[in-house]
């Protein structure tokens, strides 16, 4: 990631919103969150050391949490509370960029707090994409945990090769959840899809029910995960023999 250097904030009195990092101090550096602040000109930044200091009301309200990966465990066993002081917070865990402490999908939906994951190896812009996305209450997980997620389920299931699951699901979904299927990939939401195809977004979520179900994934990112990866999988026509 390329930051400027850190600068001064705006004074307290113009924010309006609070994003609160969880986790030990240098979770994220000074340059990223100058950057935060440059971006989000009205989004107090605020850090605590500990799980127990998330126990205050802060002003502005908290719109965000972001919780070092090594403070979920205790996160997830105190999710109760930190929802009672923080009702309309979005909460998401901070992936660390080191392979050997990487998150599974399996860790981040045991628990009803964690809605997104923040990976820290993406370019600037796009970082602080997700971090638009999480302010406006959006769920984003990387597409590698996802992948991870949808194989580690197919190759559960006995007797079925993971190629060949793939095929058989494709073969069970028809053109139309198809359609539908690729712009959930492309991130559109289900009004979007629906201006798109020409649906009501009620069919649009009856498609979205039986996409789901077809291919047993876990929710609609696990379902565009997996079309991704049947995409990259497809033969390409235009390559050499």
């Amino acid at each position: 990631m390329n930051v400027c250097e850190p600068a001064s904030a705006e004074p307290e009195e113009q924010y309006l919103r609070t994003l609160l990092l969880i986790g030990r101090p240098g979770m994220l550096s000074d340059s990223l969150i100058f950057a935060i602040q440059r971006e989000f000109p009205r989004l107090s930044v605020k850090q605590v050391n500990s799980l127990e200091q998330v126990f205050t009301i802060f002003e502005p309200p908290v719109t965000l949490i972001l919780v070092e990966a090594s403070f979920l465990r205790k996160a997830q066993e105190l999710s109760l509370q930190i929802h009672g002081y923080h009702p309309a917070a979005f909460t998401a865990v901070i992936e660390p960029e080191s392979r050997h402490h990487r998150l599974s999908f399996s860790d981040i939906s045991a628990t009803n707090l964690i809605r997104g994951v923040l990976p820290m190896n993406l370019k600037l812009d796009v970082w602080l994409s997700v971090i638009r996305l999480m302010l406006r209450g959006g769920e984003y997980f990387p597409s590698a945990m996802l992948l991870a997620h949808v194989q580690d389920k197919a190759a559960q299931r006995p007797g079925v090769p993971l190629q060949a699951a793939g095929a058989e699901e494709t073969s069970d979904l028809t053109q139309r959840e198809m359609e539908v299927l690729e712009l959930v990939s492309r991130g559109l939401q289900n009004k979007a899809i629906a201006a798109e195809l020409g649906l009501s977004e009620h069919t649009v979520k009856i498609h979205l029910h039986n996409i789901i179900s077809k291919l047993h994934a876990h929710n609609r990112t696990g379902a565009a995960a997996w079309f991704r990866d049947h995409q990259n999988r497809k033969p390409n026509p235009s390559a050499p023999n």
